[in-house]
């Protein structure tokens, strides 16, 4: 430490030295005191953590550190970030996971983390595995040590607190991934007073990813988060919602589309998302509303396509 090693060396000299009157004593020891204040001051200041993912179009190679099986298909993998540093994103962002085949081509997944933005040195993805899926046969066939690319942030909806009084969020299977980075988000600011309505479909209601943490949160605050989980196949203890989300359930249980300051926010498999708010046409082309949000009288402003 060198203000405090200074500060010993100038006591040692000033008794070896003669006495000094006491007005030479004055600036001496007011200086050295600003000089020791100023030390600790910028020392202790915490410092911003530095991104891994600087939004340059770098592929950033990450090691797998972990993985837990979530359902029979649905795994979470855990990957390690350089020591000090977080991942880079934003709510209702995602980033991009790439492999190269070992015909060299590459093989591309956009996907969207789950654990809090803010965390330091480590992020977790929640992936399910589908039959014919390239890059979700290929993640679960790793180990810990191995790496994948990584490059990001993708920007999807830009969202600051209490941007709208209530959202609706609509999602099937893996396509809960975005909806609880939002709800996350809004969970953890206590200024955010935004209302949230999330309607949530599976087959079965042991599909159900991140049933615990969405449980939790509705727990804590069931006046600002109302959850309503949909299986296709209940078991004998199941006491949720039955069957599809429906547009005769929607307008019973979301706000109208005549409602102020609202919005829709819908991710899932293609033929959900069609039947849900019709298909998004490009990263940058929303498309139209259709299915049951159109019917609902929902217009294209007020739904986001993830």
């Amino acid at each position: 430490m060198v203000f405090p090693t200074a500060i010993r060396q100038f006591a040692a000299s000033a008794k070896a030295s003669a006495p000094l009157k006491s007005s030479a004593w004055g600036p001496a020891i007011f200086g050295a005191s600003l000089a020791i204040g100023s030390y600790f001051y910028y020392s202790s200041r915490p410092v911003a953590a530095e991104s891994t993912l600087k939004g340059d179009k770098q592929w950033v190679d990450l090691k797998l550190i972990g993985s837990e099986e979530l359902t029979s298909n649905t795994r979470e993998f855990t990957f390690e970030l350089p020591a000090g540093e977080k991942l880079g994103l934003t709510p209702t962002s995602a980033l991009l996971a790439k492999y190269v085949t070992a015909k060299g081509n590459n093989v591309i997944r956009p996907y969207t983390p789950v654990n809090d933005l803010d965390d330091i040195g480590t992020f977790k993805l929640v992936i399910k595995r589908y039959e014919t899926g390239k890059f979700g046969n290929h993640i679960f066939a790793l180990k810990n040590g191995d790496t994948v690319a990584f490059q990001g942030p993708i920007p999807k909806y830009p969202w600051t607190a209490n941007k709208h009084a209530e959202v609706g969020l609509i999602g099937g299977g893996s396509g809960i991934t975005p909806l609880y980075q939002l709800i996350h988000a809004i969970d953890k600011d206590p200024a955010d007073k935004t209302k949230v309505h999330l309607f949530y479909g599976n087959v079965t209601d042991n599909d159900i990813i991140l049933k615990k943490e969405l449980e939790e949160v509705a727990a804590k605050n069931p006046e600002q988060f109302k959850f309503h989980f949909f299986v296709d196949k209940a078991s004998d203890s199941w006491k949720g919602e039955t069957g599809y989300i429906t547009k005769e359930y929607l307008e019973k249980n979301l706000f109208a589309s005549s409602a102020d300051n609202v919005k829709v926010f819908v991710c899932g498999p293609p033929p959900f998302s069609k039947a849900i708010s019709g298909p998004k046409v490009s990263p940058t082309d929303q498309g139209e509303v259709e299915g049951a949000l159109k019917d609902l009288g929902f217009s294209k402003d007020q739904v986001f396509k993830f």
